[in-house]
């Protein structure tokens, strides 16, 4: 394991000096660099297919920003205005970019930018549960039974989530093709969900979790290590880190140790003495003002995160919106039972709106948003219905879903829901249809076939392009 120890003291180029930096294998799944190798190995097949079965998208790589708990849709997309108050609750619409187009007051920052957006306001899944509805939103496939919460992951319900499908699709480079951040999902209890995995893909097609507090100043990827056999990094007092641990590659790629390793490792070896694999997570290289943009939260500097890394090449990055200090178990991340316009107004929509407009911005400036499809998701939304403790409960009979970039055609909405924001009224989009809609922005047709361990042919989606909001 590359590990750097040390007693703390400042380095000469400004770094702390502690352990921040460890490269390779990566986190909760058992996953490895060398794993990733192996997965580009297997899925060279399925990349051969013919052109008429591949995708005619723009986007090169695509951003999930992942809303847990389940987003109220009258709060942000969908405002019902014209319904009684306990349903269309304190807040009031405001006008965008778009005539005709209106949203919460909540989301100031990205109503201006709603000319690159295209809503779908008729999403369902007609689940209320977290985990099963989730499982159906991030993978495509409903969940058997629907309405199970705190579903395990595993057997029936082990089809491969969508970043899974990209890392099979898409060999990777420096970087796996695909990355979740900071956390996986979880119900109170830390009861992870099912549909955050390779499923019967198999452990080399899960993307690679990283846990992680960007916002941190002593920032650090854990778990990113070389094998045991390779002896730790230990500072000396008068080098760079930089030119510490490119002496310390030096020395391991000389010693017996990487003799031992097969193919696949020396190749990962090579790709962590290229470098690019720790530029992408360092988020210090990134000016003040533009991490103030972002905001200084765990969510902001992950979604931050989340542009180097596809700007390093990652084709897909999952960001979950998880639980954060103060949160509790009743109410927690975007779970508004109790006190809903409340915890919108304080602390969750700001937050959003800041870091949501923020990633538009930057990748628009950057000249990426026209080749990064950006999704804005949760596994639900939220009732009609204010309840007696001034929240919202459960709902998967209608919600909202926002797409932008990447051969997306902004100023549009796509769907309605009834009066009251409580069911579909016209176009509903039921999750393999968003899949189906990534997919084919990323350029893979829904009927492009994966193989399970039997070699048995899937298509990675069962779904429908939604063609009425591509460019």
């Amino acid at each position: 394991m590359l590990s750097i120890h040390d007693d703390g003291l400042p380095l000469c180029d400004g770094l702390t000096r502690r352990e921040w930096l460890r490269v390779g294998g990566l986190g909760v799944c058992g996953l490895s660099l060398p794993a990733l190798l192996a997965a580009r190995q297997a899925s060279a097949a399925d990349r051969m297919r013919p052109e008429r079965e591949r995708g005619t998208g723009k986007a090169k790589a695509c951003i999930v920003l992942f809303y847990l708990g389940g987003p109220p849709q009258h709060e942000t997309w969908d405002p019902k205005p014209d319904a009684p108050a306990e349903i269309r609750g304190p807040f009031h619409p405001i006008a965008t970019s778009v005539p005709g187009l209106r949203v919460g007051e909540l989301m100031p920052r990205t109503a201006r930018l709603a000319d690159r957006l295209a809503v779908l306001r008729s999403v369902s899944t007609d689940d209320n549960a977290h985990s099963s509805s989730g499982y159906w939103m991030l993978t495509g496939v409903p969940h058997q039974p629907t309405n199970s919460e705190n579903a395990k992951p595993g057997a029936p319900n082990d089809w491969p989530c969508v970043g899974a499908v990209v890392r099979r699709l898409h060999p990777g480079g420096s970087l796996p093709s695909a990355i979740t951040l900071p956390e996986h999902i979880w119900n109170t209890g830390n009861l992870s969900w099912p549909g955050q995995d390779g499923g019967w893909l198999g452990r080399t097609a899960d993307p690679w979790l990283v846990h992680c507090h960007p916002h941190a100043a002593d920032f650090g990827i854990p778990g990113l290590a070389l094998p045991a056999e390779v002896p730790p990094l230990r500072f000396g007092s008068r080098h760079t880190l930089l030119e510490q641990v490119n002496r310390h590659l030096d020395a391991v790629e000389r010693s017996p140790a990487l003799s031992r390793f097969d193919a696949q490792s020396r190749q990962a070896f090579d790709l962590l003495r290229a470098g690019k694999a720790r530029r992408g997570f360092a988020l210090h290289e990134e000016p003040d003002r533009l991490r103030d943009r972002y905001g200084h939260n765990r969510w902001g500097q992950s979604v931050l995160l989340a542009r180097r890394l596809v700007e390093a090449g990652v084709s897909l990055v999952q960001v979950n919106w998880t639980r954060m200090p103060g949160d509790t178990n009743e109410s927690p991340a975007w779970d508004t039972h109790a006190k809903n316009a409340e915890r919108l107004k304080k602390h969750l929509m700001p937050i959003m709106d800041q870091a949501y407009s923020a990633l538009l911005e930057d990748l628009e400036a950057r000249g990426l948003l026209a080749q990064t499809l950006v999704v804005w998701a949760g596994e639900f939304g939220r009732t009609p219905k204010i309840n007696a403790v001034a929240g919202r409960d459960h709902w998967g009979h209608v919600f909202s879903v926002a797409l932008a970039g990447g051969g997306i055609r902004g100023g549009v909405v796509h769907g309605a829901s009834d009066r009251i924001g409580g069911f579909v009224k016209d176009g509903r989009v039921p999750p393999q249809d968003l899949t189906a809609t990534i997919f084919h922005c990323l350029g893979h047709a829904p009927d492009t076939e994966v193989h399970d361990a039997l070699g048995r042919p899937h298509p990675i989606s069962r779904g429908t392009v939604l063609r009425q909001v591509l460019a």
